[in-house]
């Protein structure tokens, strides 16, 4: 089963990243502007100050700079300042941020130093509030996410919660939005599957009450046949042969019975799958007849089965009794391991269309879709036996022919 994956974390998810991506676009467009402005507020000034002192340095005439400024000529330039590259600067002297303009006239070198510019603090406070802007951001992201989550989340949760009980009145049958379109075809399909299985359960139960008097009728006078002529071989042979059938035929309809009630109402007690599985291949010893065939349990590792002890007997028995019917020759082994229940036989194989329906495939063209071909109604009612219990059955084809079923019990 793969991993539960929350719809509600993943629209929270989907809103965090939209939150990040979108404060990333403005953090960029946002530090493409401060330094555009710190250009224009800072550089262009510092050039503007260089191009109005430097012509009246050479001249002789007096340099006097604004407040804040600083024009150095050659020697007159600080130690601190000589050597810097050609154009603004940013530098720290003393602990002191400086923008600093360094260039050359034909006099020689010069700096012009901007000591009381507070850019470097508005773009501290602009880095700040935009950090604390985009901390908010995914703040109110989160929150938002979250609550569109439930919103959207809530009502299918009730809704599956809802149908996992089985509740007949859905929540949000009245609502005029797709939640309500939902849960409107949930409870039309409920409804509908419920009417479904309720004819499937009354026709199983009705059919299987009137079949069990005629099968009564036909074990009692094959007893009677049987008391009556111990001398007749064929006369004997055959009443046991009637007698067999019906009893297997009433222990169908017995099964038939079960499934027709809900698992919850069917009494399951531990089953050794070893004493079943021995007793199964000794009762099935009479199908061989005098074909040259062996029927043998192989033993195995012993397991307990918690199922109704009739499902149990009926999934176990059928597997084997078809295949000492449809096996001519060689042999039929019954083996159990890891909680498995294999039964190998030597026999022709499954037909293509019963092949197809035991591994869930398309059926190939020109099978019949209707009847067992040549399986019985025994491994049909596998199938279902191992859906009611949880169990699966498996099917392959055996080395060098024949085919192995395995029940495989969780």
């Amino acid at each position: 089963m793969p991993p539960f994956k929350s719809l509600r974390r993943r629209i929270v998810v989907a809103y965090l990243l939209f939150a990040a991506v979108a404060s990333l676009f403005f953090a960029i467009i946002a530090a493409v502007a401060v330094e555009g402005i710190e250009v224009k507020l800072v550089d262009e000034r510092l050039e503007e100050v260089a191009a109005w002192a430097s012509p009246r340095q050479a001249g002789g005439l007096p340099v006097e700079m604004p407040a804040g400024l600083s024009f150095f000529h050659d020697a007159e330039i600080p130690q601190s300042l000589r050597g810097l590259p050609q154009g603004a600067n940013e530098i720290t002297v003393d602990g002191v941020d400086l923008h600093v303009l360094a260039g050359r006239d034909a006099a020689g070198d010069y700096v012009v130093v901007d000591h009381a510019s507070a850019y470097e603090k508005i773009e501290l406070v602009v880095y700040s509030m935009f950090a604390i802007g985009f901390a908010g951001f995914l703040v109110s992201s989160l929150m938002f996410g979250a609550f569109i989550g439930n919103s959207v989340v809530r009502p299918i949760m009730d809704l599956a919660t809802a149908v996992q009980a089985r509740r007949t009145d859905l929540p949000l049958q009245d609502s005029p939005d797709e939640l309500g379109i939902l849960a409107r075809a949930f409870a039309a399909r409920t409804t509908e599957l419920t009417e479904v299985l309720d004819r499937e359960r009354f026709f199983t139960g009705d059919v299987s009450h009137e079949l069990r008097t005629p099968l009564t009728v036909i074990s009692g006078a094959a007893e009677v046949i049987m008391a009556q002529a111990p001398g007749n071989p064929a006369i004997q042979a055959a009443s046991e042969r009637i007698y067999r059938a019906a009893r297997d035929a009433s222990d169908s309809i017995t099964v038939l019975l079960r499934l027709a009630r809900s698992p919850e109402q069917l009494e399951a007690a531990p089953v050794s799958m070893a004493a079943l599985a021995a007793e199964e291949c000794a009762r099935s010893q009479p199908l061989l007849g005098a074909k040259p065939l062996s029927l043998r349990y192989a033993g195995g590792f012993d397991f307990l089965v918690t199922a109704p002890r009739e499902l149990m007997i009926a999934a176990v028995g059928n597997l084997v009794r078809n295949a000492c019917l449809y096996t001519l020759e060689g042999e039929v082994v019954v083996v159990l391991q890891d909680r498995s229940l294999f039964v190998e036989d030597t026999g022709p194989g499954l037909p293509p269309a019963a092949r197809a329906r035991v591994l869930h495939e398309a059926a190939p063209p020109g099978a019949s879709g209707s009847g067992s071909s040549g399986t019985g109604l025994g491994l049909g009612l596998v199938q279902r036996i191992c859906a009611y219990l949880g169990a699966s059955l498996h099917y392959s084809e055996r080395a060098g022919g024949g085919s192995v079923f395995e029940i495989r019990f969780p």
